[in-house]
């Protein structure tokens, strides 16, 4: 079986509870217990957390595949900033091949080193980045270069990172999923998980499903990921998205829900012919010839693995994250109030 056929597999399993998901359970039992049993040597101190010299905000999230999570990273960095502080950002570098040692990434950083989503938060983020699967050691580097808060993209499980806020971000659509732990489900943790986050944030409406939401959940602030125009990977052409309204385009998507992309195209009447690859996927120019002329729309995550040096068809979409103020303006309050105390101690 090849990688995309499991994955695709995999995630039917997932979130359509199929049936032969069932082979994989006992699998979710050996990680429930191994779960337990590192969630049981961090509460009795046996496994150590560290602090960083600076307060640590934590955005991640209890299921595999995506959520929506960079978008938020992004919405918080300007956020922080805002309210006059110095922030930087510490990555996990999925899909990079760089380990061993902390790495700052700038714009311009190889995509295939350090991971997809550093170099797009390096790109978007104005702020330091730093990626490193010790994320302990890479806090330690954001401190050296001056950032006075520490926003950590994903890193919800790597409890050795002491944080004083945890943002959990669910996707709307998909919800938990099955509600079974990996790799018979989408849970890295168990649904009571919620409960000891600071704030629980929504991609998207949260679709009833047949279990009973946690109080987190039905406490949870809803967003949205917005997207107003298209820009030519070829150069610094940007165009209304409703301009290719009515048109056909191949979508392409290497990310953890590619069906969110499509449907945000087709939203503004765009005919998408799908391509779904592997989140985090290696994918060049070569992979993106479909024997046509059609538009080739990709997400903005997907841009930074190409070179600009590409016809003037292929194009990508960046989302930004849209909150309604009145939810906005007290999560931020009460992040605020918790970097500032930490900081006075």
């Amino acid at each position: 079986m090849s990688s995309g056929v499991a994955y695709n597999w995999l995630h039917r399993v997932w979130y359509e509870d199929g049936r032969l998901g069932w082979i994989l359970v006992p699998l979710s039992w050996l990680y429930a217990l191994v779960l337990g049993l590192r969630r049981f040597l961090y509460d009795r101190g046996i496994l150590r957390t560290h602090s960083a010299a600076v307060p640590v905000v934590v955005v991640g999230n209890i299921t595999a595949g995506g959520t929506g999570k960079t978008p938020t990273v992004l919405w918080l960095v300007d956020a922080l900033r805002a309210r006059g502080f110095s922030p930087g950002i510490v990555s996990r570098g999925y899909g990079g091949s760089h380990s061993g040692s902390s790495m700052r990434v700038e714009p311009d950083s190889d995509a295939a080193v350090v991971g997809d989503e550093p170099v797009l938060l390096a790109q978007r983020g104005r702020c330091p980045v730093v990626v490193d699967p010790d994320r302990v050691r890479a806090a330690g580097m954001l401190v050296d270069d001056g950032v006075d808060v520490i926003v950590a993209d994903d890193g919800l499980q790597h409890y050795r990172l002491k944080r004083d806020y945890e943002i959990c971000v669910i996707d709307g659509s998909r919800g938990l999923g099955n509600g079974r732990l990996l790799p018979a489900g989408p849970l890295r943790e168990g649904a009571h998980r919620l409960e000891d986050v600071e704030q629980v944030l929504v991609n998207g409406a949260l679709k009833p499903g047949e279990r009973e939401l946690t109080t987190a959940e039905q406490n949870a602030i809803s967003f949205e990921l917005v997207a107003d125009e298209a820009r030519r990977l070829n150069g610094s052409l940007t165009r209304p998205i409703e301009r290719f309204t009515g048109t056909t385009v191949h979508g392409v998507a290497a990310i953890g829900n590619p069906q969110r992309f499509f449907d945000l195209l087709r939203k503004r009447g765009i005919q998408v012919i799908e391509h779904q690859f592997p989140d985090h996927a290696a994918i060049d120019a070569h992979d993106l010839e479909f024997g046509d002329d059609f538009e080739v729309f990709m997400t903005e995550k997907d841009a930074v693995k190409l070179g600009r040096n590409l016809q003037d068809k292929f194009w990508y979409v960046p989302v930004e994250l849209q909150m309604n103020p009145l939810d906005a303006a007290p999560l931020l309050e009460q992040i605020e109030s918790r970097v500032r105390g930490d900081q006075d101690v």
